[in-house]
């Protein structure tokens, strides 16, 4: 198995900017009114377009600005991504993934005042030109192994080159261990034609101190013991066209560390509890030819 290292630094900062996470404001009254819920009017492979009921004043202050909305996408008690920031209610969203689930709330604002955060709206984006479905066959999330099967399914309308299609399964190394052996036991296709890689984020080192007012950078290193590092298992294919319609059939994995022992994948973001059922998983992302045409691993 080749284990890459993606240097931090810049895998950081590309996350922190998906992340774009907005707090909630402080706890007091609303000079504003709750914004309506979003509307979906257009569902399109990358095109969303939402409308909503416009805020208005409870009490205008004296030099009021004008009234803002920011789209956001809750992620936590008081704590959203944001999507978007515009004065007028509605909004054309041209970077969330095809097929995949989101929920998405509306706050406005202005000089002298906020509102209440709308009620969310759940939907899911129209697919693009594949989709990941999951069944979870490992019913002990603690245990000393993850096992589950992914299927690949052409929605597009034209015929799917395999060797364009990229599979990320999202996982979190607790405790900062990266060691992970990434086996496939089966797959209609042969697992000879998948290919199966590893890829994590490795917190730097703060710069060194030094005299000088410039700082002396150190090397990166692995994070300390019990420092999560984010990262995923990829596939790729050597060869393969899927016409309109068809899939890959179950492509069955297994994830272990090599000394066997016990990993907890319930804070992995790819990971859905086991069902006995099939589902698409769209915190499974899945790009062609570098674009993303599915999931999204902060998706609801």
């Amino acid at each position: 198995m080749r284990v890459r290292r993606v240097i931090a630094a810049a895998a950081a900062a590309a996350l922190l900017s998906l992340l774009a996470v907005t707090a909630a404001q402080a706890d007091d009254t609303p000079a504003l009114t709750t914004p309506g819920t979003p509307v979906v009017v257009v569902d399109e492979p990358h095109r969303l377009t939402l409308t909503w009921t416009p805020s208005t004043w409870v009490d205008e202050p004296e030099g009021a600005g004008p009234i803002r909305y920011q789209v956001m996408m809750p992620l936590g008690p008081n704590t959203y991504r944001g999507l978007g920031d515009v004065d007028t209610s509605s909004i054309t969203l041209t970077d969330l993934a095809p097929g995949t689930d989101y929920r998405i709330a509306i706050q406005a604002y202005a000089i002298g005042g906020y509102s209440i955060p709308s009620a969310a709206t759940s939907l899911r984006t129209a697919y693009g030109k594949a989709k990941v479905s999951y069944l979870n066959s490992d019913w002990s999330p603690t245990n000393n192994q993850a096992q589950f099967d992914l299927r690949v399914t052409n929605t597009g309308t034209q015929a799917l080159n395999l060797t364009s299609v990229r599979v990320r399964y999202h996982m979190l190394f607790e405790g900062g261990n990266t060691s992970l052996a990434t086996v496939c036991d089966w797959a209609e296709l042969g697992c000879d034609r998948i290919r199966r890689q590893l890829f994590f984020f490795i917190p730097p080192v703060p710069p060194g101190s030094s005299p000088s007012p410039t700082p002396v950078p150190t090397p990166t290193r692995y994070p300390l013991p019990g420092t999560p590092a984010p990262g995923w298992v990829e596939l790729t294919f050597t060869d393969g066209v899927l016409a309109p319609g068809a899939s890959t059939g179950p492509i069955q994995l297994r994830l272990h560390r090599p000394n066997w022992s016990d990993i907890d994948e319930r804070d992995d973001p790819s990971w859905r509890a086991a069902t006995g059922a099939r589902i698409d998983n769209s915190r499974i992302t899945l790009d062609v030819g570098g674009v993303r045409e599915y999931g999204d691993q902060y998706a609801n």
